[in-house]
């Protein structure tokens, strides 16, 4: 007698959700300097793992644990302000769960032993599923669907696929699925990766969204953590394991009509943060935070309304515009210019400021005549009048972070008006 198919609705209350949020990004720095990744803030308003917590809530997942390791206090504060939003009375709740030290004296030590040091948490709540999710990518995923899809395949493992350039890929883990999109391959970031049959330009990708059968996963983390050479990662240990034993699954991650591939970025990096936030200033960006069938939430203080002031020059022109640009509360454009820029809240742009292709970050003041552009200014910065960022190579090196491509990255808190 085959076994019932279980609802949707079913499905998701015995889910539980562990969210790994303590990832050091250091190829983020300086942005992840005071913070940890999750916790940069993106496009104006949010947080990067406000994307991960809301694709959750509207998934109707509401049982959910942050595993939170460095630099957390920025991460915990945001947390607190903005996702109070549960009913713990009927079950619900987000919890902040730093290394406690249950299992040893040591901080987590890879993806897979981070979830084993808090084993207690799933033998307390004993969920059917247990969907492990990053907090640092930007995408828009209903968790419930690949629920379904893992439901009904054998395996004791389901993980999210996505198709990406094969350029770069080699920053992630590489799949090779039958027409059943069975894993039967798998390389934790090879140094060539394969690319996907019949199209050499792309690659499969693992996007560390993972879908375990609670009974396997804790019997994969009890014999993993015996190991002496294991790195107690899922990419690099349990993944690999369980696909030679034929166990995991892909879900594509891909619209079920167009089969098109979905928008998701991982923001490693400098030049990747930038461009992927950029992308949201574009005429019809890929990723659209307007949609309010899906609308992503996030902690929003007090402010104002923001403003734009036109200003005068000596031969009347009226140079005050904001073009193809995001602009968060409580910012006051007054008679600067802002293009194609992303100003977070609480920003002074000042009369005569030109602003081009960059991304300025809460409370940060910028003086008269100043002038930017491909850059990142982190929040609190103050910036003198006539003081320019990306314009003289020798100067941005000497007194900032470059990136690879050339992003000037200014600090947090960083006071330029000793160095105008």
């Amino acid at each position: 007698m085959s076994e019932p198919v279980l609802s949707t609705r079913d499905l998701v209350n015995n889910t539980l959700t562990l969210i790994l949020a303590g990832g050091q990004g250091e190829r983020l720095s300086p942005l992840t300097k005071d913070r940890s990744k999750p916790a940069v803030p993106f496009g104006a308003a949010y947080r990067i793992i406000d994307f991960t917590l809301s694709n959750c809530i509207n998934s109707g997942l509401r049982r959910i644990y942050v595993l939170t390791q460095y630099k957390s206090y920025s991460l915990d504060k945001h947390l607190q302000r903005g996702w109070n939003v549960f009913s713990y009375e009927s079950g619900e709740f987000c919890y902040r769960i730093p290394p406690q030290h249950r299992v040893g004296q040591k901080w987590y030590m890879g993806t897979a032993d981070a979830v084993y040091q808090n084993i207690y948490l799933l033998e307390n709540r004993r969920p059917e599923h247990v969907l492990i999710l990053s907090g640092d990518h930007i995408y828009r995923m209903d968790y419930a669907k690949m629920l379904k899809h893992h439901a009904g395949h054998a395996g004791c493992l389901t993980l999210s696929a996505a198709v990406v350039p094969k350029e770069g890929a080699d920053q992630f883990g590489i799949l090779e699925v039958d027409e059943n999109w069975k894993v039967v391959g798998f390389e934790e970031k090879p140094n060539d990766p394969k690319t996907i049959p019949g199209d050499p330009d792309h690659c499969l990708v693992n996007m560390g969204v993972y879908i375990f059968d609670t009974e396997e996963l804790v019997h994969e983390l009890c014999v993993d953590v015996k190991k002496r050479e294991s790195n107690h990662d899922f990419g690099k240990d349990i993944i690999p394991a369980l696909v030679e034993r034929g166990e995991v699954h892909a879900y594509p991650f891909r619209d079920p009509e167009t089969l098109e591939s979905e928008y998701w970025r991982d923001i490693g990096t400098l030049d990747s943060y930038y461009d992927t936030a950029m992308e949201l200033v574009s005429r019809e960006p890929q990723f659209d935070l307007y949609d309010k069938n899906w609308l992503f939430r996030a902690w929003q203080p007090p402010v104002p309304p923001s403003k734009s002031v036109h200003g005068f020059t000596e031969d009347g022109t009226r140079p005050g515009r904001v073009e193809d640009s995001i602009v968060g509360g409580g910012s006051i454009i007054s008679g600067g210019t802002v293009e194609r820029s992303i100003v977070g809240r609480g920003v002074r742009v000042n009369s005569y400021c030109h602003i081009s292709d960059s991304i300025i970050m809460d409370d940060v003041t910028i003086g008269r005549y100043a002038q930017l552009k491909h850059c990142i200014i982190d929040k609190d910065v103050i910036i003198p009048e006539n003081f320019r960022i990306g314009f003289d190579e020798e100067q941005d090196r000497r007194l900032f972070t470059v990136s690879d491509s050339g992003i000037v990255v200014v600090p947090k808190g960083m006071d330029l008006t000793e160095k105008g």
